[in-house]
């Protein structure tokens, strides 16, 4: 895409203050686990979420990629969840905020350790490793660096299990060993199942395990339809369908005692594929000067500067982006919160120089770097009500 050069005239940047922030601390993904397990007495925990009434037994479903805002807008694809937007059947809905960044690896770690990312550790979907220099994928966990070092707190299900309360977690086989569900999901057991209706029985089989129960499980391709076809399409409507079908299933076997909780790690848009949404990295040459490596995602990027080379970088980025984009420099977005009140010394250094964060329907690709995400119809990561809110849908029997 051409841009102006840095002596003609840019949109003004966006002030790093007005970007919406997660609410962490008693509004997130990360504050949900927690205070299911508060209200089962579970030590070293505390109930953020005040609405919720404490259950003995409690699973959160979470479906990857329904957002608050897209599950809102088809209510008659899944007329079981709409219904749980008020209180006719006896539940209760509202919307979390997920972290930032809005992205999988970051919002289950968040989920299963209680922790916004700063703490935790998996700010992106890749991040510099400060070690070695190398870009980390933190969703397929390359290149492989040891789980509990990059993250060391225990997750909510291992202090939960610690506590005598039955702990498991019910998803596809291919997670079973993993190390994002290790530093994120474990503790307790885990089954494995291929089956959407499968895992929906065993969950509540799970949760009638114990006099007190912690479950969670899992559905992925809400999301896979989203990035392959858009949050609109025909194939992303049927995972819709399909998905509803499930929580109906789940809910409908309920043991006494019990909390369901339905959520997601994040929303998502669909970009259109031209210069002016996609934004391509890799022919850019102001984008590119003075950048050592470029991580994140399109609505989400890292941006690692060459030593040196920081401030120009974020005047550059700010230039060229305009209002398209929240740009930071890594000690504002923490200072604005982005990450969450504390940033743990290990993490510091895996935000990036420049922190950059799509206000509008656009994307910054890497055509070249990146093909497959480049590729993608649908997109995640920012800080807009379509990606951050998420749904929080509660049955209880």
């Amino acid at each position: 895409m051409a841009h102006p050069t840095a002596w003609e005239q840019h949109p003004e940047p966006l002030s790093v203050d007005s970007a919406p922030r997660p609410e962490y601390g008693g509004g997130s993904l990360a504050d949900l686990l927690p205070t299911l397990a508060a209200g089962m007495g579970v030590p070293g925990v505390t109930a953020a979420i005040g609405e919720l009434e404490p259950a003995d037994r409690a699973c959160v479903f979470l479906i990857d990629g329904l957002g608050w805002e897209q599950l809102k807008a088809h209510p008659e694809e899944a007329p079981f969840m709409a219904s749980l937007l008020g209180s006719s059947r006896g539940g209760t809905g509202r919307p979390l905020t997920t972290a930032y960044p809005a992205t999988t690896a970051t919002s289950l770690a968040s989920v299963g350790t209680g922790l916004p990312p700063g703490a935790h550790g998996l700010p992106g979907y890749t991040v510099r490793n400060p070690d070695t220099g190398e870009l980390m994928n933190q969703l397929r966990w390359q290149p492989w660096t040891a789980p509990g070092t990059w993250q060391p707190y225990p997750t909510v299900f291992q202090l939960a299990h610690d506590a005598g309360v039955h702990a498991a977690q019910v998803s596809s086989p291919a997670f079973a060993n993993t190390p994002l569900t290790k530093v994120a999901l474990s503790g307790g057991t885990f089954h494995g199942r291929l089956s959407g209706e499968d895992r929906m029985d065993l969950a509540a089989e799970q949760l009638a395990a114990g006099d007190r129960a912690l479950v969670y499980t899992y559905y992925a391709e809400v999301d896979g339809a989203g990035h392959r076809f858009g949050v609109d399409s025909d194939t992303w409507r049927g995972q819709l369908m399909y998905v509803d079908r499930l929580v109906q299933r789940l809910a409908e076997q309920l043991p006494p005692r019990s909390a369901l909780y339905v959520t997601a790690d994040h929303g998502m848009i669909d970009v259109p594929f031209d210069e002016e949404h996609r934004i391509d990295f890799d022919t850019d040459w102001e984008l590119r000067a003075g950048v050592a490596l470029l991580g994140g995602e399109g609505r989400a990027r890292h941006v690692y500067a060459v030593p040196g080379a920081q401030n120009d970088v974020l005047t550059c980025w700010r230039e060229v982006l305009g209002e398209q984009f929240w740009v930071a420099s890594r000690d504002e977005a923490i200072a604005a919160g982005w990450f969450g009140p504390r940033i743990d010394r290990r993490v510091h250094g895996r935000i990036g120089d420049v922190v950059a964060a799509a206000r509008d329907d656009v994307l910054i690709i890497a055509s070249e770097r990146e093909p497959k995400e480049s590729a993608m119809v649908g997109n995640h990561g920012s800080m807009t009500p379509a990606e951050q809110l998420v749904p929080l849908l509660e049955v209880r029997s």
